[in-house]
C-alpha cells in the first residue's frame, strides 16, 4: 500500500542555524505517528514542511505522492491544525464548524456530533474567543477533524486540554486511523501518543 506521506533527508536552515539534518519518517493509512524531542529539535519546522508552508534546504516530501503545495487539491485531501486559528467576527462555535463543514463539501460528521465529541454543546452558541484556552483548542480540534480529509497534521494538539479530554482525543485519532486516514503529530505527551497506539520518531536537535 503507497504511504500516504513521505519524507527523507529533510533538512532546514533557519537564520543561519541548522534546524533539521536528515529527518525522514512515513506515514500510511490507518498509522498514527508521534514526532517527539525537546524543545528546539525541530517539530513544528517538520510540520510546516510536511504541510508546504516550510520549503525544505535538501531532502524530499510527498504527500499522496506529490510534493505539498498551497493549492485546494492538497488542502481538500490535508487537514492541519497548529496555532490557533483566525476566528471569524460574529460566528458562533457552531457555525465555525458548519461553515468548515460547507467550504469542504460536507463532514466527516455531522455538527452535533461534533460538539457532543468535543464537549462543546453548552458552548455551542458561543464566539470562540469568550472560551478557555482549553475550550478554543477543542473547537480548533473539532474544525479539523470535522472536514473531510486523508491526512491529519496536527501540532501539539494537547495544548490546554485536560487529562480526560485527552483521552477522548486520542480515541478520536484512533477512529480516524481506522478509517483509512493518516496521522502524524507534534507532541511533548507520551502518554496521548501511547493512548493512540502512535509510533514514535524522535528527534535530535541538528548540530
Amino acid at each position: 500500500m503507497e504511504a500516504t506521506l513521505t519524507a527523507c533527508d529533510v533538512r532546514v536552515d533557519l537564520g543561519g542555524q541548522a534546524v533539521l539534518r536528515g529527518v525522514g519518517l512515513t506515514a500510511g493509512p490507518g498509522e498514527i505517528v508521534a514526532v517527539i524531542g525537546e524543545n528546539g529539535a525541530g517539530k513544528s519546522t517538520l510540520l510546516r514542511c510536511l504541510a508546504g508552508l516550510e520549503i525544505p534546504a535538501d531532502g524530499r516530501v510527498l504527500v499522496l505522492g506529490e510534493p505539498p503545495a498551497d493549492t485546494a487539491g492538497f488542502w481538500r485531501e490535508v487537514a492541519l491544525a497548529g496555532d490557533e486559528p483566525a476566528w471569524y467576527p460574529g460566528l458562533s462555535v457552531r457555525e465555525h464548524l458548519e461553515l468548515v463543514a460547507t467550504v469542504h463539501g460536507g463532514g466527516r460528521m455531522d455538527t452535533g456530533t461534533a460538539l457532543t465529541a468535543f464537549d462543546l454543546e453548552g458552548r455551542a452558541d458561543l464566539h470562540p474567543l469568550t472560551l478557555s484556552t482549553g475550550q478554543r483548542q477543542r473547537v480548533s480540534l473539532a474544525a479539523t477533524l470535522v472536514r473531510p480529509s486523508r491526512l491529519l497534521l496536527l501540532d501539539e494538539p494537547e495544548r490546554g486540554l485536560d487529562a480526560a479530554f485527552r483521552d477522548r482525543l486520542a480515541d478520536l485519532l484512533r477512529e480516524y486511523a481506522t478509517r483509512g486516514g493518516a496521522v502524524v503529530m507534534a507532541t511533548h505527551d507520551l502518554a496521548l501518543a501511547e493512548a493512540c497506539g502512535a509510533r514514535l520518531v524522535r528527534l535530535e536537535a541538528a548540530r
